[in-house]
């Protein structure tokens, strides 16, 4: 994916601050020209967060208990440009019928972010209330992969359910979220 140009940058940030300003509970306490002056000295990190918004993130600001700050994915549902993704690139090679066209690790890799673990997604889903029809893949530990297994989450029933499934599974409402640690 190319690098955001001047033009769309322009653009972006103001994007960007209108999301800011209007979903000041995810992130209080914070104000946009701190953040403005962060992605204006940090060209490779808002370049991510816009890869982010073209696959249909929706990147904003989260405030974490722990003190980290992070862009990661709002979009209500798993966003659109990363679905129908296998877990991993090993998954990807050992599948051999109908293989997915890309993975959520590689396509990750290539953006630039990580796939969120289960305390993130469970932290953001207690801000508001997503993939309540599709689900996203997150971080898996390593026993499980080893298995074969990888892990996705999603909202129903008032309810965040982390589930298993196989690591070579993909379904067209099955993506993943990702983040980017910003340091303020």
């Amino acid at each position: 994916m190319n690098q955001i140009t001047e033009a769309e940058k322009e653009q972006f940030i103001s994007t960007l601050k209108t999301r800011f300003q209007q979903n000041m509970h995810r992130h209080k306490e914070m104000n946009w020209s701190t953040i403005s002056d962060f992605l204006n000295a940090n060209e490779s990190i808002l370049n991510t967060i816009y890869k982010m918004e073209k696959t249909g993130g929706e990147p904003d600001l989260l405030k974490f208990p722990d003190g980290r700050i992070l862009y990661l994915d709002f979009s209500k549902e798993s966003p659109s440009g990363r679905r129908s993704l296998c877990y991993d690139h090993e998954a990807l090679i050992n599948r051999k019928k109908n293989p997915p066209k890309n993975s959520a690790e590689d396509i990750s890799n290539e953006l630039g972010i990580k796939i969120l673990n289960e305390k993130d997604y469970k932290y953001l889903q207690s801000t508001e209330n997503f993939d309540t029809k599709t689900s996203s893949w997150i971080e898996t530990p390593e026993e499980i992969r080893k298995l074969g297994g990888a892990l996705f989450a999603d909202f129903r029933y008032k309810h965040v359910f982390i589930y298993h499934n196989g690591a070579d599974s993909y379904y067209s409402a099955r993506g993943f979220r990702g983040s980017v640690e910003i340091s303020i």
